[in-house]
């Protein structure tokens, strides 16, 4: 049978629904085992991969063969540890949801995701969610750090589900693009999506009076299409968006503004941690670095968790 090239839109673990140049979805799975090169993850295929794949009767594929990805992003795998999780493959930008109130989305979180997303050379876009459950003290917080990462260059928009308040600000950063949205469980994800198009009706769940941290309602990925050809991808709630494979001498790459400062430090191999005339501790004290900022390198080079 001809070979026919399509999109993954679903991944349920070994079977994947794969949609065509035609729009017409399939129910595929793997021919074999497939080991990606240079590659360590637990799952070989990735929803937004491109695929070849083979009919095996009307409505049933064989993928044969995974085409060259522009991108992909991983995440830690939970079960094995030396292993990631392919979460998504030819993504054009990475949204992610945050909340200052009912959950409070730790800065060390956004920090480490703006991180993964700079390895993968992804751009970003933030979206600060359940704008009226702020006070007039989180309005101004919240608008302190939509500066800060607006002038680092990642892109940010601020929303209500209730008053739809940046709704259609949102879904224009979205239009013509394949985005992957994640954040933390609570955060209001699943609303968010179900009111830009509300015929898809995920299911959304209310935040856990126990842990305060939401409860769990993705369980895999999956795509969806919009209006004017505007895909996005619902991850499960990362837990653990741990940082892939960055040695301590890399992690300051990742963190633009102190890119803009390599090369000014006394020693080339700076890491900016107690060395003398550090260009990134100056700007720190001097407020052009922010300490928020600086707190998270510093928690990352430790290997410590602030994300909570």
């Amino acid at each position: 049978m001809e070979n026919k090239i399509g999109t993954v839109f679903r991944s349920t673990g070994s079977w994947y629904e794969v949609r065509d140049e035609n729009d017409r979805l399939f129910s595929c799975r793997l021919k074999g085992k497939f080991k990606i090169k240079d590659l360590k993850v637990t799952n070989p295929l990735s929803v937004g991969d491109k695929v070849v794949f083979d009919l095996e009767d009307e409505s049933i594929g064989i993928i044969k063969e995974i085409l060259p990805r522009k991108n992909y992003i991983i995440r830690k795998s939970v079960h094995k540890t030396a292993h990631g999780h392919l979460l998504a493959s030819n993504i054009d930008q990475l949204v992610l949801i945050v909340t200052l109130a009912s959950p409070k989305t730790s800065l060390g979180f956004i920090d480490r995701f703006l991180v993964t997303a700079e390895t993968f050379r992804i751009p970003v876009l933030i979206v600060f969610n359940k704008f009226d459950l702020l006070n007039k003290k989180g309005v101004i917080f919240q608008d302190a750090l939509m500066n800060l990462y607006t002038h680092l260059g990642y892109d940010c928009v601020s929303t209500s589900t209730l008053t739809k308040k940046g709704i259609d600000e949102f879904l224009a950063k979205l239009a013509n693009k394949i985005s992957l949205i994640s954040g933390h469980s609570g955060v209001g994800k699943s609303t968010l999506i179900n009111i830009l198009d509300p015929d898809l009706d995920l299911a959304t769940s209310e935040i856990s009076d126990f842990s305060s941290k939401g409860v769990h309602t993705t369980t895999f990925a999956e795509m969806f299409e919009l209006p004017n050809k505007t895909f996005i991808i619902d991850s499960p709630g990362i837990k653990e968006l741990g940082l892939v494979d960055i040695d301590n001498e890399e992690l300051a790459h990742y963190f633009p503004e102190f890119r803009d400062l390599l090369g000014q430090c006394k020693f080339h191999n700076c890491l900016h941690i107690n060395e003398p005339k550090c260009a990134v501790k100056d700007a720190v004290e001097a407020g052009e670095i922010s300490e928020s900022r600086y707190m998270s390198y510093l928690s990352m080079f430790e290997n410590d968790d602030n994300r909570r």
